[in-house]
Order: C-alpha cells, then structure tokens, then sequence
C-alpha cells in the first residue's frame, strides 16, 4: 500500500464467523455478553489495524446495544469496519448476526460504535491515514460517526469536571 492510496471504508472490513460453545453461555443456553463483547472488540482491533497500518487499541466504547440473544449452536456473523477517521484515531462500527444453523434464520443480535487509536512501538499515537466514504452508505455512516464523536467528547469533558469538583 503506498501512502497515496485513498482508504475507502470497503478497504477496513472485516468478517468474523463464531460457533456459540457451551463454555460461552449462560445457565440458559444465551451467550454472556461479555463473550460477545470480545468478540467485536477483536474485530473492531483487526478493522482498525487494516485501516491504520498500526497496531490500534480500544479507547472508548459506546452504543453498544443487545438486540435478541444467541443461542449454543448458533452462529455469530461479525461485520467490523472503520467509519471515519481523527488524526490518530478512528471509529468502528461492529455488527454482530446471529444464525440459527437448523432454519437457516439470520437475525440482527447487537450493534456497538468502537474508537481505536493507532499506536507505534513505543505505544505512542501514530497519525492515520484519512478516510474516504464513496458509497451513500459510507457517507451516512461517516456524518453520523462525527456526531457520535461530539457526544464522546462531551461525555468526556463532563465527567472530567465532576473528578475535578
């Protein structure tokens, strides 16, 4: 890849295929959610990394949201790709399906927004390439991303004030 390479978000995708074990569920037969909480976080890492040469490590994580559950023996479809991009970091979104191998049934199981930041060897930030959404797709997603980013900041600065009061 050269540096002039124009990194769309098609160039960051990631696809992920899990088998829902019994050691990643609870007494009821669902996956923990911490289970799958790891599981976007290593694909929102991999997207990240694609995305920014680097190795790039969870800042923030927010709107994650649980839709349905899934179940052992199920599958989990992990879709990961970058959103948009800072100077050194850059917002993923994770999408996680889940499929019931018996009916073929797909059904949407959880959705979480991701902010990686690209580091170098001596773990300090790297500056990321920029992101070109080209589909109206990539666009909505980017927009949507930059205002997300203005509630983290937000977030952020409030509850650096109640530390300070």
């Amino acid at each position: 890849m050269t540096k002039s390479k124009i990194l769309t978000p098609r160039d960051s995708a990631v696809e992920m295929t899990q088998l829902v074990l019994p050691g990643d569920a609870n007494i009821l037969g669902a996956v923990f959610g911490g289970t799958v909480m790891a599981w976007v976080d290593i694909a929102g890492a991999i997207a990240a990394r694609r995305h920014s040469r680097h190795i790039s490590v969870t800042a923030s994580v927010d709107a994650l949201a649980f839709v349905s559950p899934m179940y052992v023996g199920h599958i989990a479809n992990i879709h990961a790709m970058v959103n948009w991009t800072g100077r050194t970091s850059m917002e993923v979104g994770v999408r996680v399906d889940g499929e019931d191998p018996d009916s073929g049934l797909h059904y949407h199981t959880l959705t979480a927004y991701l902010t990686y930041v690209a580091i170098d060897d001596n773990r300090k930030p790297v500056v990321v390439p920029k992101l070109t959404p080209e589909t109206p797709e990539e666009i909505r997603r980017f927009e949507n991303a930059v205002k997300r980013r203005a509630s983290r900041l937000e977030l952020k600065k409030q509850l650096i004030q109640k530390e300070t009061e």
